[in-house]
């Protein structure tokens, strides 16, 4: 069963799911932090559009599209437009992805994605999955479960928002965390496994009526 994890440098998800032996690759425009040969440099709609994928994972850009960019991207401010095209490419992907997989997941922090492709099928936070952090962050799912928290913790801080500034604090707050990649694969990946399983029995049996 094939996964992709579209939008991802850090090859966090894709380990996760290569962990429980599932064909997982990941694919973003830049190199994988681990080199990894389970990663395609190149363009993630190109490649969702190879319908080569049973499961596809994405976690497109949100810096246009979340709401703490609002003084830049927000109505009236001088990025508004770059907002409004992501919310159209963002909108388009989903529905490309569906087409191309027949489950979806798209990862966003809270932010304008309401407006295009409806509200999110749940919102969680890192602490539920072992991290005592809070980021509040967005899934649409399509044929996939809401995720089910697996490791309740205390100690919940926004140590992610208050990252030094560097060249690399874009990476470090995008940064999938170990504890949800590991639910991810899990959960989604036995969903996975039950639905093409469940859709393989329908296709034998349609075929011993017709025989």
């Amino acid at each position: 069963m094939r996964v992709l994890i579209a939008f991802e440098q850090s090859g966090e998800m894709r380990r996760a799911f290569r962990n429980l032996g599932f064909d997982a690759y990941s694919v973003d425009l830049l190199e994988s932090v681990d080199d990894s040969p389970h990663h395609i440099v190149g363009d993630a709609w190109d490649e969702i559009g190879t319908g080569k994928y049973d499961l596809i994972v994405m976690h497109p850009t949100c810096r246009a599209l979340c709401c703490s960019g609002n003084r830049y991207y927000g109505s009236g401010k001088p990025k508004h437009g770059e907002r409004i095209a992501a919310m159209d490419y963002t909108r388009r992907l989903w529905e490309h992805a569906k087409q191309h997989a027949y489950c979806v997941a798209l990862e966003n922090p809270v932010g304008v994605l309401p407006k295009v492709i409806g509200p999110a099928t749940q919102y969680i936070q890192p602490w539920q999955f072992g991290h005592g952090e809070v980021k509040r962050t967005g899934f649409w799912l399509h044929n996939l479960p809401a995720l089910t928290p697996t490791d309740i913790v205390d100690g919940r801080h926004p140590a992610v928002w208050l990252a030094s500034p560097s060249v690399d604090r874009w990476k470090i707050r995008s940064k999938t965390y170990s504890g949800i990649a590991a639910a991810c694969a899990a959960q989604w990946g036995a969903a996975l496994v039950d639905t093409l399983t469940d859709m393989a029995d329908m296709y034998t049996s349609e075929n011993e009526v017709t025989a």
